[in-house]
């Protein structure tokens, strides 16, 4: 990602002796503007001003994948980007797979799966799918592992959730060819 970003383009205002940057993406579909704290990370303003808190934070440092989001496409690790990175983003969060109240395939088939244990960082893993998929809608076992690669689970195993990608590919090919 390119962090060279001008700044200069946020409208920039202080309110209480503190800087704030106002802020207009899009999250789950939802057009948001607020007003943020520049040193702000993604993750913290999905949690914490959006209230959205499937994405985890875990490592802090982009290694773990427990705060992956797909912002403009591609999946990334929030918690190493400002939010003010994500000026003019579409960005959507695990809230954002669930249409409607229902469930997305690819949930579906990493409850079925059995690709889920304590949860944490399940919403990471879900994320990573989602972006592989939309990319490549038939990824072979290398690049889902690869995919996968930058999400890492202490109790489920990743055979389980390389299965519950698996299936999910099979299922949205179905649901394509109706």
């Amino acid at each position: 990602m390119d962090n060279s970003k001008d700044c200069s383009m946020y409208t920039e205002h202080i309110e209480s002796g503190k800087r704030k940057v106002t802020l207009n993406l899009t999250v789950n579909g939802r057009q948001v503007v607020r007003d943020v704290d520049p040193s702000m990370t993604l993750l913290h303003f999905l949690r914490d001003n959006l209230k959205l808190f499937g994405t985890k934070e875990a490592c802090g440092e982009g290694e773990c994948g427990a705060c992956t989001i797909i912002m403009d496409g591609n999946a990334v690790t929030s918690c190493i980007i400002l939010a003010v990175e994500a000026e003019g983003a579409q960005i959507t969060t695990v809230e954002g797979l669930a249409k409607d109240g229902k469930l997305s395939i690819l949930q579906e088939e990493y409850i079925k799966a059995d690709a889920l244990q304590c949860g944490f960082c399940t919403p990471g893993f879900l994320m990573s799918t989602r972006a592989l998929l939309d990319h490549n809608p038939n990824p072979t076992d290398e690049e889902i592992t690869e995919a996968l690669s930058g999400n890492l689970c202490r109790c489920t195993g990743y055979l389980p959730i390389l299965n519950a990608v698996k299936s999910t590919v099979e299922r949205e090919r179905k649901e394509l060819d109706r």
